[in-house]
């Protein structure tokens, strides 16, 4: 990951005009390279500064997210894996609001692809769901691009105190009511 990464500064660093849009596809391959978003985003912030690089990590998010749309689109056995997988982790009648997922967005070990699927089990239809994936991910890449140089600096109480903050947020943000059809709450064991 580290020679990845070292690639995309000396792009950058050379690349001019070109390097904005470089910076934009490592964002939309990341995924596939197995680099997380948060290190792109803090990339973004030492090679752009705060504003270019919140923008032009937004961009490849959302072309990213576009991506993955488009791929679970054809790829109905992914669609069940994922779901199963968000059972696992949240529960099978949990749905996880908007701002719970911007909130969850900022924790970097949770699955960035995972969380789009619940944003897409949310917002079925397509430009909804862009819409906010938009809004979800501008907490991610504005943190992590303003704040990437001086996250490494950070006490583990510094760290102790944001998670927590940051758990508390997920609890105040998530949906106070849960519907669960009379059959699914009657179902025979399987």
């Amino acid at each position: 990951m580290d020679e990845q990464l070292a690639l995309l500064f000396i792009i950058a660093e050379t690349g001019g005009i070109l390097a904005p849009l470089v910076f934009i596809l490592f964002h939309i391959f990341r995924q596939f390279l197995f680099v997380p978003v948060v290190v792109i985003c803090m990339a973004g912030g030492v090679l752009f500064g705060t504003t270019a690089g919140t923008v032009y990590s937004l961009i490849g998010l959302f072309f990213s997210s576009l991506l993955f749309y488009l791929i679970l689109c054809k790829a109905p056995k992914t669609h069940q894996k994922l779901s199963s997988i968000k059972k696992k982790w949240f529960g099978e009648y949990r749905n996880l609001t908007t701002g719970q997922i911007a909130v969850l967005r900022l924790v970097p070990f949770i699955h960035y692809h995972l969380l789009n699927f619940c944003l897409l089990e949310r917002q079925r239809n397509f430009k909804d769901y862009m819409k906010t994936s938009i809004v979800s991910n501008l907490p991610l890449a504005f943190f992590y691009t303003v704040f990437g140089e001086f996250i490494s600096r950070f006490t583990p109480s510094m760290i102790v105190i944001i998670l927590f903050s940051i758990t508390v947020l997920v609890y105040i943000l998530r949906e106070k009511v849960t519907i669960i059809k009379w059959r699914e709450f009657f179902k025979a064991p399987a």
